[in-house]
């Protein structure tokens, strides 16, 4: 157990960010009495003056362990150079950070790189002139990134670089979101109701955000956008019947101007909500894209998590829509799910190889604090699961190049198993330019349905969110407010207004 105490607020986040790192959530503690009646690992970091200089001392004792760091900080906290304030956060993680490395032994993959973009970072080195020896060397020693890792974000960026630089000035993402599931996963946090529930009520839900893309249609041609890419997520769009799915779609193709439209994704999502029918109503469509999400290829994991199928219902369904003519498929998996060990994660990526997906997205557990599995957490021996998930992500990337799938997207996420990464292998032409553009934050997305968030993205890169309410029935309520929400940003973006 390690007890901690933070007496300069000015660097909370940082403080806490970094403890995080290298350890689980319950070996912390704040330490609420005076340090000297504690037992144990304490790490205190206050504010001192020391010959006249103003500092934060950084203090880790353990038994014979005692570690001292003093950090001048004279006026930093005051001063209106938000470069300076910057660059002195960047040194306090730096030498938190080589203070518990020293104290624990722990290597951590991605250093101090605590941000869930770090593409963003290596594509502004490569804007900037950098070469790939000097990213990767500049990650290794400026960030503690490892070695693996320095060179995969490298790879990544270099992979996806042609797609977003080739966006047409102007151009947007469209996200549409569909919040229904027929069950609620047990690690999921998204804005999603159980489709029972909602039964008598999605045909309104549909009518509505129809009307709310009918209006941000106009809006996108009013201010001269044009729409690159279309995704549909959720959620699970195909929790929607046929006819529903059908009316969305058309509804779509009828209110929105597509002829700059390269690419278009509908996630089918969950193979017990997918028929042949919802699969010929997206192949009617101008949808180009469909992801089929097991998660995980082993039945008791899939009853564990509250999925209603079998990996039998996932082969099926993927070869049905590769019956159909579909050709570009994307398949989500998990590493470090409850209960899953390497040979059982390793078992599902043999069955999904002779499936030969056109992309691989391989997430790595995440502890969301709105999921039941946060809720439930005493039920579940996290622990292992963080120790094998490290092995889980190099076997995924071992698979992946064996499927003739390389890196393009990479994004990591808050209470990540082993602060690692989730990571989206692709066929080359095949990767989903949504997944870039969200990440990398060049271009603005528009978003309608009940917890859509909308980014504007301004010059200097500033970037304003406009939030929909999350829950079905407000949404319902309030969408003409939604509306008005995008209206607003777009012409400040529309205008350059600041």
């Amino acid at each position: 157990m390690l007890f901690y105490r933070n007496e300069c607020s000015s660097v909370n986040y940082e403080f806490e960010d970094i403890i995080k790192l290298f350890f689980l959530p319950d070996e912390i503690k704040l330490l609420d009495e005076p340090r000297e009646k504690c037992s144990g690992a304490f790490i205190l970091c206050s504010k001192i003056e020391s010959d006249g200089i103003e500092c934060i001392k950084l203090r880790l004792k353990d038994g014979e362990f005692d570690e001292v760091i003093s950090l001048p900080c004279n006026n930093v906290f005051e001063s209106e150079d938000r470069q300076q304030l910057k660059s002195f956060k960047r040194i306090f993680k730096r030498k938190l950070f080589s203070l518990l490395t020293l104290y624990t032994g722990k290597t951590i993959p991605w250093g101090v790189l605590t941000g869930i973009r770090p593409t963003k970072l290596v594509n502004e080195f490569i804007d900037n002139g950098m070469g790939k020896d000097d990213i990767i060397s500049t990650l290794k020693n400026d960030y503690f990134v490892t070695d693996n890792k320095a060179k995969l974000l490298y790879e990544v960026a270099e992979n996806q670089r042609d797609l977003f630089l080739n966006s047409k000035e102007n151009s947007i993402s469209l996200y549409i979101g569909i919040p229904f599931c027929p069950t609620r996963c047990l690690y999921c946090s998204f804005s999603s109701s159980t489709i029972g529930q909602y039964k008598k009520t999605v045909d309104l839900y549909v009518e509505t955000l129809l009307k709310e893309i009918k209006h941000t249609g106009e809006l996108i041609k009013d201010c001269n956008y044009y729409i690159e890419n279309i995704y549909i997520g959720g959620g699970t769009p195909t929790s929607l019947q046929a006819y529903q799915l059908s009316r969305l779609l058309e509804g779509i193709e009828e209110y929105l101007d597509l002829a700059d439209l390269k690419e278009y994704t509908v996630e089918a999502g969950r193979p017990d909500t997918i028929d042949a029918d919802k699969l010929k109503v997206i192949k009617e469509s101008l949808a180009s894209r469909i992801s089929i999400n097991p998660q995980t290829m082993n039945s008791v994991t899939l009853e564990k998590i509250g999925r209603k199928h079998s990996p039998e219902d996932i082969e099926k369904a993927f070869y049905m829509a590769r019956d159909l003519g579909f050709d570009n498929i994307n398949m989500d998996i998990i590493c470090g799910l409850p209960g899953e060990d390497v040979a059982m994660f390793r078992e599902t990526l043999e069955k999904i190889k002779p499936m030969k997906p056109d992309s691989l997205t391989v997430h790595t557990m995440s502890i969301k604090r709105a999921s039941r599995l946060t809720e439930e957490r005493e039920k579940y021996n996290l622990e292992a699961q963080y120790r094998q998930v490290s092995e889980m992500v190099d076997i995924s990337e071992e698979y992946a190049k064996e499927m003739g799938l390389s890196p393009y997207y990479l994004y990591r996420q808050k209470n990540i198993l082993g602060n690692l990464e989730n990571v989206g292998y692709s066929r080359k032409n095949k990767e989903c330019l949504y997944n870039i553009q969200i990440m990398e934050e060049r271009q603005s997305i528009f978003a309608c349905g009940a917890g859509a968030a909308s980014k504007f993205v301004f010059p200097q890169n500033r970037i304003e969110r406009a939030y929909n309410v999350k829950t079905v029935e407000e949404y319902i309520g309030r969408v003409d407010e939604m509306i008005e929400r995008k209206a607003k940003l777009c012409n400040q973006l529309k205008n350059n207004k600041y």
